[in-house]
Formats: structure tokens, C-alpha cells, sequence
């Protein structure tokens, strides 16, 4: 009997080795694959219960585990949407083959890296055919609210590198100095006119037009001026008109002491504003707070504008797609225009390494990996998403080698171990001769 244990003993430690060694092969193979984790074997040793005082050898049993958690180094890219993971979270993908078939929600998978580019529909895909999911952006670049616990709000981050696009003016702001000699008495009274460009709901170039009338007094000095807005979309029909005036004192001279509206939205001196209805609807013009230097001022003898800024873009193509670091996909135009168009968040779990490995270096959550939350990337537990980045393999092929020369001493004494019973098994034979 114990001589027939050292025999299966021998046979479950040459099977133990093998499958160490066949995880081995398998790292080695994979030491230049992207976002490869390493598969690590771990040997069990099998006790059988004694009868008698004699000894019965067990033998060993092998276990493998993929290293899920374990992350390989970052290498730098020229691609802006190579991505790759610094820290703890994943990047949620799914196949471009289910993708294609278009039958509802793909099955949400995980990886650390990719290097993800615009295929013919416009998908950011992987080379292996994953691709990059994400949640839509409204039109002003702010995400709306998602569930955290379910991958129902994700869709395949889509790229139209055809797109056309155009913001309109919704707020300027009038930085102009107004000559304080025009106000005084026996001056000419003549206007001072200003035009500013905006851009209109469908992206045409549009202008306001403004009018500073001075207010001549018979003698002495008004600090008055009369400001009249026109807008060229509306046939230049007036949208506002206000009465300014302003401060001579020794602290606040210069700046607005009043404003008063004879036409168009209040004044608010709080934020130092108008509102004004163009064309295409409300616009907010800053003029500036009372008693502050910024926006309409009256000083010397010069009228000057000084810092004229409006928002509003006109249309432009797009040009490039980068994500930053909080998972932000930003649409670059050659109007100089940045847009959001999805947020990639990444998914975390209570144990990674519970999830199944599954081809291309993707995993899927498990009962053992625990429940998955999807974070804000840089939030949380997680870590952020680098671009222009790729994750090297986790394999350290120098150890991998060294495990492989132990591996290939332990199998030649196992089957040393096996050719010794088979010589004792062999003198009990010749007992009978």
C-alpha cells in the first residue's frame, strides 16, 4: 500500500509540475501582449488519513490564478486614445461583434488598456475588436446623472469625424472707456458706435450694434451717457437702451454710480449685467458693477475698447478626440472649440481577481469578484486614465525563467520518484524467482 501511494504520489506531483509549467509557457508567450496578467500556479498538498501507525502518501494538487490585480508598467504612445489605467479601476468594453449585430445592450467586459481608433461606423475599436464604452454627453458638454451599479447607461463611445459644429453667443462683455470730455459742456455731443460679432443658433456671424450718446449739459459737467443696442439679425432694431452714470469722486471716479433701463431687460447690479433679446433668443451682456473698474468705464479724453469677450463659436469641423485623465472624451475643432462628448468612467470590484478571464485581455465580473460600482475616473478608490499610453504585460520573464528551471527539476525527481517504485515494485517480482 505505501509502496503503491509513493507511486500515484510521484504521478500527481509529475501532473502538478506540468501545469506549472504550462502557466509558465503561457507567461512567457505573453510577456510582449498588452495588459497581460500572469497566470501564477500555487501546489496543495493531499493528506490521506493513516491507519495503524503506516504512512500513506497523498501526493499534491496544482491550482492556477490569474494575477488580475497586478499591473505592468505604462509605455508612451502617439495615439491620444491609446488608454491605459494608473491605479485601481477598469475600463468598461464591449465586442464590435455583438456591437454590430445592433440586438440592444452588449455584455459590459473590463480591461486596463487599449489602443482604440475610429472604425467605419465611427467606434473608438480596439485592434481586437473591443470597444470603448461611455456615457453620453449632453450638447453642452455636462453629463447627466447614471446609475453606478448597473452598465445600462453605457454606449459605445461613437466618433463622427465628419461632424460639424457651431456654438451660438449667449454673453459678452463690454470692456470699453467712454471720454469723459465728451460729457462737459460746449462739447460736440457726438456719438460713439461700436460693433461686436456673435454668432447666431445656426452658427451665422451676426453683430450687435451699440451707440454711446453723450448727455451735453449747458454748463458744468453730466457724467451721462446714453446707451442704445441694435441687433443686425432683427433688421438693427433696437433691443436696449439704458441711461449710465458714472462716478467723479475722488475714490470711485470713473466707474458706474447708475444704471437705469428705458428699454430692454433690468440692470443687475449684482452681476453687473443686461439682458438683451436678439435674434435667436436672450443674450447677457456685462457691463460692469457699480463702483467697480471692469466693463464701461469714463476716464480722460479717449474712447477705447478695451477687452471686448463674448462665448459662442462659428462652425467648424472636427479635428481631433483626446481623453483626459477624469475619463472626459473632448471633441477638438479647427475653430479652436472643445467639446465633451462622453465621460468613460471605470469599473471597480471588491476583488479583482475573482473575475473570469476571458480572450483579449478582458474579464467579466463573477459571484467571486463581488459586486462592480462604476466611479468617476480619479474619484474613489480608482485611479485616472492616461492617454497616449499602453500597459505592458505583467509577465517578468527572468523569473518566469527561473520558475521554469525549478518546474523542470521538480517533474525529473517526481519522475525519478516513479522509476525508483518501479524498481523496488520490480525486486518484489524477483522475491518468487
Amino acid at each position: 500500500m505505501t509502496i503503491s501511494s509513493s507511486l500515484n504520489a510521484g504521478v500527481a506531483g509529475l501532473a502538478a509540475n506540468a501545469t506549472r509549467l504550462a502557466a509558465i509557457s503561457d507567461n512567457i508567450a505573453n510577456s510582449a501582449t498588452y495588459g497581460y496578467r500572469r497566470m501564477e500556479s500555487d501546489f496543495h498538498s493531499m493528506v490521506t488519513s493513516t491507519n495503524g501507525g503506516a504512512y500513506s502518501a497523498g501526493g499534491v494538487r496544482a491550482t492556477t490564478q490569474r494575477i488580475i490585480d497586478e499591473r505592468g508598467s505604462l509605455v508612451s504612445t502617439s495615439n491620444p486614445t491609446d488608454l491605459a489605467v494608473r491605479g485601481r479601476g477598469m475600463l468598461p468594453v464591449a465586442s464590435a461583434t455583438e456591437i454590430g449585430l445592433g440586438q440592444g445592450v452588449s455584455q459590459m467586459l473590463l480591461t486596463t488598456t487599449g489602443s482604440f481608433r475610429t472604425d467605419a461606423q465611427g467606434y473608438l475599436t480596439s485592434e481586437s475588436g473591443l470597444v470603448l464604452l461611455g456615457w453620453p454627453a449632453n450638447a453642452d458638454g455636462t453629463v447627466p446623472t447614471y446609475p453606478r451599479d448597473t452598465s445600462e447607461g453605457l454606449e459605445p463611445v461613437q466618433i463622427n469625424v465628419n461632424q460639424l459644429t457651431g456654438e451660438p453667443t449667449t454673453s459678452m462683455t463690454l470692456g470699453v472707456n467712454l471720454p469723459a470730455t465728451e460729457t462737459e459742456a460746449g462739447s460736440t455731443g457726438d456719438s460713439k458706435n461700436l460693433s461686436v460679432e456673435y454668432f447666431d443658433n445656426l452658427g451665422r456671424s451676426e453683430s450687435i450694434q451699440i451707440e454711446f450718446f453723450p448727455t451735453v449739459p449747458g454748463s458744468g459737467t453730466s457724467n451721462e451717457w446714453t446707451m442704445v443696442i441694435r441687433d443686425s439679425a432683427s433688421g438693427d432694431a433696437i433691443v436696449g437702451q439704458y441711461a449710465l452714470t458714472f462716478d467723479d469722486g475722488r475714490t470711485s471716479g470713473g466707474t458706474l454710480s447708475a444704471v437705469s433701463a428705458i428699454s430692454g431687460g433690468a440692470y443687475d447690479p449684482a452681476a453687473g449685467t443686461v439682458i438683451v433679446n436678439v435674434d435667436g433668443g436672450p443674450m447677457e451682456i456685462t457691463i460692469g458693477e457699480l463702483g467697480a473698474s471692469g466693463g464701461l468705464t469714463q476716464l480722460s479724453d479717449s474712447f477705447a475698447p478695451l477687452q471686448i469677450s463674448k462665448d459662442g463659436s462659428p462652425v467648424g469641423n472636427m479635428t481631433s478626440v483626446e481623453v483626459d485623465a477624469n475619463g472626459f472624451v473632448h471633441a477638438f475643432f479647427d475653430t479652436g472649440v472643445t467639446r465633451t462628448i462622453y465621460q468613460v468612467p471605470l469599473v471597480d470590484l471588491p476583488n479583482p481577481n475573482g473575475m473570469v478571464s476571458l480572450d483579449r485581455q478582458t474579464y467579466a465580473p463573477s459571484p467571486e469578484s463581488g459586486s462592480y460600482f462604476l466611479w468617476d475616473a480619479s474619484d474613489g478608490p480608482t485611479g485616472d486614465i492616461v492617454s497616449y499610453a499602453r500597459e505592458e504585460s505583467a509577465t517578468d520573464v527572468a523569473g518566469e525563467l527561473t520558475d521554469m528551471i525549478q518546474t523542470q527539476r521538480a517533474y525529473s525527481s517526481n519522475a525519478k520518484v516513479i522509476q525508483t517504485v518501479d524498481e523496488m515494485l520490480q525486486e518484489t517480482t524477483n522475491i518468487k524467482r
